[in-house]
């Protein structure tokens, strides 16, 4: 690829740095790397830099943190200067405004964490476990001014594991993105990418978690259950109520068992919980409030639960 490619790459988030250091390592000239401000963080809520940047810091590259940039025109004007050929967008969090969007000559070019049309919006990689899918995939996308509605370019796909969970899966895309982005450039600058709009009628969103989104709906089946607590990891997890405190399923399994919903069955030291479809969940892993992570036998054994109790009165 030529080496006068100029491009300026804006992330944020873990998610992202795979893509960064790709480009670097592929002797791909980022000339600045665009990233959110420095956040409070930890207990001590001290200042923390993005992942982004602590790599471009690794990386020796120059570094910009714009807390706005729709109508920045320091900003505006530092970005115009450098007159890029492409400016590569990976999980920033901000929407990109028009005036960048017309800024370079191939394009604001996004890596999305599914295989859009599919999963448009903030978090793809926990709503496509939570519902249940058993492939995704990443794709780069010119950016235009919808929600990741601009047209296609390239696409790899992925399974997703039966015991995978968004923290699990998130790395393994990020990885395969990276690479694609790199191909990505290297067939725009070649001529060789025909670029394809999206089926705008197969689109299915993705949008930002809720807290509530972790509430555990036993009218659901196990399984559907299963594929919420793996998809909303770390957050906003897994959690109902017992004995009107809360619970934090860490870890469960679906059951052929048919119990009324919501209802507990306690087997030595075992519990199951009855949910939709006439199937039950096996609980594994539980928090009760104000505790730590328990296996369910020590749960069973320090809370005795009876059969017959319900979870999420």
């Amino acid at each position: 690829m030529s080496q006068s490619l100029t491009l300026i790459f804006c992330g944020t988030p873990q998610f992202a740095v795979p893509t960064l250091e790709a480009l670097v390592h592929g002797g791909l000239p980022v000339r600045l790397v665009v990233t959110q401000p420095d956040r409070p963080r930890g207990r001590g809520l001290a200042l923390a830099p993005s992942p982004v940047k602590q790599s471009a810091l690794a990386l020796d590259l120059p570094i910009t943190q714009p807390e706005n940039i729709k109508n920045n025109d320091e900003f505006r004007a530092q970005l115009t200067a450098l007159k890029p050929d492409a400016i590569i967008v990976v999980g920033y969090g901000r929407i990109i405004p028009q005036w960048m969007i017309d800024l370079p000559r191939l394009g604001n070019i996004n890596l999305h964490a599914s295989l859009l049309p599919k999963y448009r919006g903030a978090a793809p990689i926990q709503w496509v476990i939570a519902r249940g899918e058993t492939t995704s995939g990443v794709t780069t996308m010119r950016i235009d001014a919808g929600l990741d509605t601009g047209d296609i370019l390239l696409q790899k796909e992925i399974s997703i594991n039966p015991t995978d969970t968004s923290e699990t899966l998130a790395p393994a895309l990020a990885a395969i993105g990276a690479d694609l982005m790199v191909d990505t450039l290297r067939g725009l600058q070649a001529g060789t990418i025909n670029p394809r709009p999206q089926d705008h009628e197969n689109a299915t969103l993705a949008p930002i978690l809720r807290k509530e989104d972790g509430r555990i709906d036993f009218h659901l089946s196990a399984q559907e259950i299963c594929n919420r607590l793996r998809g909303f990891q770390p957050w906003p997890g897994a959690f109902t109520t017992f004995r009107g405190k809360s619970l934090h399923v860490w870890d469960a399994a679906a059951s052929q068992r048919s119990l009324p919903t919501g209802e507990l069955l306690v087997e030595s030291d075992r519990l199951f919980v009855g949910c939709g479809r006439a199937t039950a969940l096996a609980l594994l892993e539980v928090q009760p409030e104000g505790k730590k992570h328990m296996a369910v036998r020590d749960f069973v054994h320090g809370y005795r639960p009876q059969t017959g109790e319900k979870l999420g009165l």
